[in-house]
């Protein structure tokens, strides 16, 4: 099962990928299995030295015995000392930033895909909409021949 944060892939273009870990509790793990996760307005930031996922919704798993759970707060990402380093100097020099691209399950423990991205301009989008559209009308046409 792999969650795709679509909005992401819509709005960046991705220039690197790595995977990280991610903290985090037992009915939140229950929830992602269940499909109930939203990373429309997600991103990523190194903080102290330490790497978090912020604004992504996991809502509370509706048998769980914690009622006091903050569906939106901020989760640790488990990375290397080198690897964080690595970011965060791609990060500070350029316009770049880091946002998760998917969420997916792996020797059952979840992985974050971590996407170092350049925002997309208008134009761009437009024209991979309408790259998008003409590769299907086409697809539509010999289709119907056949």
């Amino acid at each position: 099962m792999r969650i795709i944060n679509k909005k992401a892939l819509h709005n960046y273009h991705i220039l690197e990928r790595l995977e990280a870990g991610i903290v985090l509790s037992g009915s939140e793990v229950k929830s992602i299995r269940a499909g109930r996760i939203d990373l429309g307005e997600s991103h990523i930031r190194i903080l102290k030295g330490e790497v978090f996922l912020i604004n992504v919704y996991i809502p509370l798993y509706a048998r769980a015995a914690n009622k006091e759970y903050d569906a939106g707060r901020s989760r640790k990402l488990l990375l290397h000392r080198d690897q964080i380093n690595s970011l965060k100097g791609k990060t500070s020099s350029k316009s770049v930033t880091l946002v998760p691209v998917s969420i997916y399950e792996k020797n059952n423990r979840f992985k974050v895909e971590i996407g170092l991205v350049k925002s997309k301009k208008e134009f761009d989008k437009r024209k991979i909409l309408k790259e998008k559209d003409h590769r299907r009308r086409l697809d539509q046409e010999l289709r119907g021949k056949e």
